[in-house]
């Protein structure tokens, strides 16, 4: 098989890039996915999350190492492995990031990556479906559904009510020209269905005849001539195949998947992959480094308000619940991963702000578990542009095997600040009206760790905290001996092949991470068309 393009996974990214290179009918495209097709109606229905992380037939499940910031804890990292990728099975949230990211980018070489570069991708994918947008930041014309959160739960409104009152401001629109302050999050959600990257890029694409469509393609390796990627080697239901590539081949695999086959194709750190016995094509020690993710601390308040937790304990109000949804797609079943957010500063000197919440109307102390007992809410806070940095590793040089994940969080001191600050900050709002007065008491951290012992503090987020699923940063994009693209996404070192997904951040952005994903998709498109003119 040969085409002009082959796009390596149908993720946020990837779906974007293969629409945009197909939809003018110059090239043929293929769309190689690991996964299968989203069929599983549990894609489709947002809170469907709950039953698509974690199973096999839409999730990579991967695991970290044991990681000595967590006190030795192995966490599951989900990814989507599905058509839409991480954007089939994630929480919904639409998060763009601060223009300071972007800007920071920049800064850092990176020619056409400043806010203002970014701005016109994030509008193009866009079609905002709420009120007219305040500023000019907002887009309504774009392929990817973005939506108000619509369901409103009574705990939720109290805790932004009570945010404010502890002296924090509400925001409007934390897409538009400023982040900070408390509000609803946005979904990419639309008349109670999820829309992925792959209902908005690839449904309108999917008839096009320059364009293919493969699922069940696992990339085994890259092959390369004479310096240049000529294709991929792809396990396609069981066989190998060579899919050729005239102009160029683009990695979309994600954080984790994306290093992983340049090492398997001896682009990495030549010492390492050589020891595994992979021939080392080009020496590139930053790929699979500078690992970046943001780390959820969960405090829960038990409360005499009605949650997620009490209003689904029983088959008969499971079935209402269905119900509603077949005849109106309305309800609990539209819920997204959170409801409630902040962008807040743990220090008012700061420039932006450090920390995020997530404020959910459920409670669980392990989420595979299902939900508490008892009537509970979860302000989840996480600090937004970590220090610590990890590394993914290759275990075998076999394909098949997943790579060693290794996030080495909360590894600086201002790492372990920010989210004792971030947790005490969540414990400074429950104080306030008009929430403290439903607040029958605080589960965890508990009352056995005072407010001001920020070793206790630690400690439990330590044994309890876990990721929000935001890998990045492991092909990072620049000019320095650890660069592995550069500002144009092209790989260093190597002709005819482009990285382009979340593993290109220099730096994470600041909050959740499938909208920038979607961005550097259609900014990454529209650079390849111009390279091939």
């Amino acid at each position: 098989m040969e085409f002009d393009f082959v796009v390596v996974g149908a993720g946020s990214a990837g779906c974007a890039i293969a629409s945009r290179l197909s939809e003018n009918g110059r090239f043929t495209v293929a769309l190689l996915e690991a996964g299968g097709k989203d069929m599983n109606p549990w894609i489709h229905i947002p809170v469907g999350y709950f039953k698509t992380m974690g199973n096999k037939s839409t999730d990579w499940c991967y695991k970290t190492e044991p990681d000595s910031g967590l006190n030795g804890r192995s966490l599951s990292w989900p990814r989507g492995r599905v058509l839409g990728g991480s954007s089939s099975i994630n929480g919904l949230l639409y998060v763009r990031g601060q223009a300071q990211d972007f800007d920071h980018w920049r800064q850092l070489g990176n020619t056409g990556w400043s806010w203002d570069d970014v701005l016109p991708y994030f509008k193009r994918a866009e079609s905002w479906q709420g009120e007219p947008p305040i500023d000019s930041a907002r887009g309504t014309d774009g392929p990817l559904k973005v939506s108000p959160t619509r369901l409103s739960r009574e705990v939720v409104d109290k805790w932004v009510e009570s945010a404010v009152a502890a002296g924090y401001r509400r925001c409007a629109d934390y897409n538009g020209s400023d982040q900070e302050g408390v509000g609803y999050f946005q979904l990419t959600s639309h008349q109670g269905r999820r829309w992925s990257s792959a209902v908005a890029y690839l449904n309108p694409a999917r008839n096009r005849q320059n364009l293919k469509i493969i699922t069940h393609a696992q990339a085994e390796r890259l092959i390369v001539e004479e310096g240049r990627i000529v294709a991929v080697r792809a396990n396609i239901r069981g066989k190998s195949t060579d899919v050729y590539a005239k102009c160029e081949v683009v990695l979309s695999c994600g954080a984790i998947g994306s290093p992983q086959i340049l090492m398997l194709s001896g682009i990495g750190c030549a010492s390492e992959i050589s020891d595994l016995g992979i021939n080392p094509i080009l020496d590139l020690p930053g790929v699979g480094k500078n690992l970046q993710d943001h780390l959820q601390a969960r405090p829960i308040f038990k409360t005499n308000l009605p949650t997620i937790n009490i209003e689904t304990n029983n088959i008969f109000k499971q079935a209402l619940i269905a119900l509603e949804y077949l005849a109106k797609r309305t309800g609990p079943m539209t819920m997204a991963a959170s409801l409630g957010t902040a962008f807040l500063k743990t220090n008012a000197a700061l420039e932006t702000p450090d920390i995020q919440f997530h404020i959910q109307p459920f409670s669980a102390t392990v989420p595979s578990d299902g939900p508490h007992k008892f009537s509970a809410f979860t302000a989840s806070v996480l600090q937004l542009r970590p220090e610590s940095t990890g590394e993914i590793n290759l275990k075998t040089n076999n394909w098949r095997d997943a790579p060693a994940i290794h996030p080495n969080y909360l590894a600086t001191t201002l790492d372990q600040s920010t989210l004792v600050k971030g947790i005490q900050v969540a414990r400074k709002i429950a104080k306030f009206e008009p929430l403290k007065s439903y607040i029958v008491e605080e589960f965890a951290p508990g009352s056995e760790i005072s407010v001001n012992d920020e070793i206790g503090i630690l400690e439990w987020a330590r044994n309890t905290s876990v990721t929000i699923y935001h890998p990045t940063g492991t092909c990072k994009m620049g000019s320095d001996k650890m660069a592995v693209v550069d500002e144009r996404l092209r790989v260093h070192g190597v002709r005819g092949l482009r990285v382009a997904d979340c593993s290109i951040m220099p730096k994470i952005t600041s909050g959740n991470t499938n909208a920038p994903a979607i961005m550097i998709g259609e900014k990454v498109s529209e650079m390849i068309i111009e390279d091939a003119a």
